[in-house]
């Protein structure tokens, strides 16, 4: 029995956690069930507009059986080309009851990205917001045969000039409108598909920041064990409210919001985009009490003057590194800790999180915030470049085994094999394990930065920077140096209000940092780039040099 078998982790966990069988065999049956425990209560919610489960269900039949009725077949895959509204969930559902796999689609995907998605899914269908399908799906040749579209401004109660100012509904020939579709199949039931845990539920396409997407295969036993690990490990239930403000084809978004809203009864509140001021005023009005997101969306809200947040009291953050500092002031401001949540798109969201009501240690040497703990079921291993176990408060790459991780990619064994070596995914990032069992998150492997021969994590140095009073939002990345083979540069985006000079800050950064790590150089930028679920796009950093 090595260290990482025998589970130091386990007295972290909450008294009387539930274990991990799972409640259901397939998402459906998950969705059914809490149709027939709670059938008025609220699915979603979109701006005054409540949809019910009863509704949810029906509407969700329609879409299943018009898709039969094109000549859908069970395993084929309904592209879901879609901002963060009901129509995702509606069409996400639908295809599940047709038999089908849903596939997430990025809606800042320009024509070659989405090109790229339909082709490697080989979708048959395509749900499409209509601007997005006027600006950019048009223009793309794929092998999809029937295409949906809808707008933002269908299943709303009311109007809001901050959301929707300057949007307007788009003609799209050639199309089939989506309410009209429903409509036309409303009152309809779809044959029984009979759903086995280990089909596909959704193809969750991996960022690309290492390369072309990948298409993760989630299964539904995947999606069923990962929405009950958000519920037991952080207490949600019916009468939880889940604020909407992860992407929802991002896995955060398709586990943390809907999976999880799916088994619990809790309704959804949906805002399809994120409007900081809009998000508080929604949180407070709706009695929102959950949600997860990445870091920047909480950043973003501390830039709103004047709005308290009273009722968001589950608050977890995944997707990005945490800063220390920007949980601190976070708290500071609104009264509520964030918890950190830790998972890859091939971890079906969480592997790792810090127990609801505890704080996560820092590191005393390199300042990095706690990821938190294994959830339960899952065995997470940190192994050395020889892929042997090393021993605990040894740096090496996290190696995780459980029912959360994926099978493999869409048509692409070889990458499956690469990453799932014995059955256990090889995640790429660099961490630890501390003698308690809490897991810290160094970097990236292909982040690390070689100066002169000294090793340096570009999350340590973002860590400092983060604590200078005019950093919002910090990244470093190596560039080339004739002298050193590559040094430290910083990308920095300021607070509102504040001022400060990268001679300024490369000063702060030398008095708080060994001599070999502390950026050399400096800039300021107005916005730091990012994916949509907030990991820093390093890559388009590097080429700015």
């Amino acid at each position: 029995m090595s260290s990482y078998d025998d589970k130091p982790w386990q007295p972290r966990y909450a008294p009387g956690l539930p274990g991990t069988s799972p409640d259901y065999g397939d998402a459906v049956s998950m969705f059914r069930a809490t149709v027939a425990r709670n059938p008025d209560g609220d699915a979603l919610r979109y701006f005054g507009r409540s949809i019910t489960f009863r509704e949810l269900d029906e509407l969700t039949d329609a879409f299943a059986a018009g898709l039969a009725a094109s000549g859908f077949a069970p395993g084929e895959r309904v592209a879901l080309y879609l901002q963060n509204v009901p129509q995702f969930v509606l069409a996400q559902l639908g295809t599940w009851k047709a038999g089908g796999i849903a596939v997430s689609v990025n809606p800042m995907y320009k024509e070659r990205e989405l090109g790229e998605l339909l082709t490697d899914s080989g979708a048959s269908v395509l749900v499409c917001l209509q601007s997005l399908y006027r600006d950019v799906a048009a223009k793309v040749d794929s092998a999809v045969r029937l295409v949906l579209t809808t707008s933002e401004l269908d299943l709303r109660g009311r109007d809001d000039e901050r959301i929707f100012a300057g949007i307007e509904r788009a003609d799209c020939p050639g199309t089939t409108d989506l309410l009209e579709f429903l409509g036309r199949h409303k009152g309809s039931r779809p044959s029984e598909v009979e759903l086995e845990p280990s089909d596909v539920a959704f193809l969750t396409y991996t960022s690309g920041t290492t390369g072309p997407p990948k298409g993760a295969m989630t299964t539904h036993a995947n999606v069923v064990f990962n929405a009950g690990t958000y519920r037991n490990w952080i207490g949600i239930g019916s009468e939880d409210v889940i604020l909407g403000v992860a992407p929802l084809f991002h896995v955060t978004g398709l586990v943390g919001h809907i999976a999880l809203g799916l088994l619990t009864g809790a309704p959804l509140v949906l805002m399809y985009r994120l409007d900081p001021a809009v998000t508080l005023e929604t949180a407070e009005s709706e009695g929102a009490t959950f949600t997860v997101g990445s870091i920047t969306v909480f950043t973003a809200l501390m830039s709103v003057p004047d709005v308290r947040l009273t009722s968001l009291t589950k608050i977890y953050s995944g997707g990005a590194p945490i800063p220390p500092e920007t949980v601190r002031r976070f708290e500071e401001r609104f009264g509520h800790y964030i918890h950190n949540i830790y998972g890859l798109t091939e971890t079906t969201s969480p592997s790792h999180g810090v127990p609801f009501g505890t704080r996560a240690p820092v590191d005393p040497l390199s300042g990095a915030l706690s990821v938190g703990v294994p959830v339960p079921g899952t065995i997470v291993r940190i192994v050395g470049e020889d892929g042997r176990e090393l021993p605990v408060g040894e740096i090496g790459e996290l190696v995780t085994e459980g029912p959360q991780v994926v099978p493999g990619y869409w048509n692409k064994p070889e990458e499956t094999a690469k990453a799932m070596r014995g059955g256990a995914f090889h995640t790429g990032d660099v961490g630890y394990m501390d003698a308690e069992g809490w897991f810290y998150v160094v970097d990236r492997k292909k982040d690390q930065i070689n100066a002169g021969g000294y090793k340096i994590w570009p999350r340590e140095v973002e860590d400092v920077l983060y604590e200078h009073p005019a950093v919002r939002e910090a990244a470093v990345v190596g560039v080339p140096d004739e002298y050193r083979g590559e040094t430290v540069k910083a990308f920095v985006s300021l607070r509102d209000g504040e001022s400060v000079t990268p001679e300024e800050l490369i000063a702060f950064s030398r008095e708080r940092l060994a001599a070999y790590k502390y950026p050399r150089a400096v800039e300021i930028l107005a916005e730091i780039p990012k994916t949509a679920s907030g990991k820093l796009l390093r890559r388009e950093l590097r080429s700015r040099r």
